[in-house]
């Protein structure tokens, strides 16, 4: 039976991914005490990217910020992987989104608010959270955007 998180993400018409596997030596997430870190997820979509190229050249930004909520929706996918539930997140902490960026764009905040929003969307206050948004060069696989994520879980 799914939980409350997994059926306010059936509401948005959302079904949770399996997990991206590694493209190296790493975990998609790791537990740390009443922590969980996601690797940097990229937009995989059934093990692939539907887009690549630089935001603000190849990619527009309304493209990126959805790719951005796909990130996220493979994070709370790993975050699933070690925590058993997605209702034991007490709340998410730390958001880090990378946007692989053409070298006059500087919209990377609107892009990382695709994830910020689904993870708002989903989880409500829990899903409030501090945030970096950093504009890159080149991300794995020429990916446009990636995001990682810190969860705190409820564990009483």
């Amino acid at each position: 039976m799914a939980g409350t998180v997994e059926a306010r993400l059936a509401e948005l018409g959302l079904t949770l991914p399996a997990v991206v596997p590694p493209l190296a030596s790493y975990q998609p997430a790791v537990r740390s005490g009443v922590y969980v870190y996601t690797s940097g997820q990229l937009p995989m979509v059934d093990g692939k990217l539907a887009v690549t190229g630089k935001v603000g050249a190849e990619v527009t930004p309304d493209e990126a910020k959805e790719l951005a909520k796909t990130c996220a929706l493979n994070a709370l996918a790993a975050v699933k992987s070690v925590a058993g539930d997605l209702d034991r997140i007490k709340r998410v902490v730390k958001v880090v989104g990378f946007v692989a960026s053409a070298s006059d764009f500087t919209g990377q905040p609107a892009v990382i608010n695709g994830a910020s929003e689904l993870l708002g969307a989903v989880l409500g206050d829990k899903g409030v959270h501090a945030r970096s948004a950093v504009g890159v060069a080149v991300l794995p696989l020429d990916a446009p955007v990636e995001v990682e994520v810190q969860v705190e879980l409820d564990d009483a």
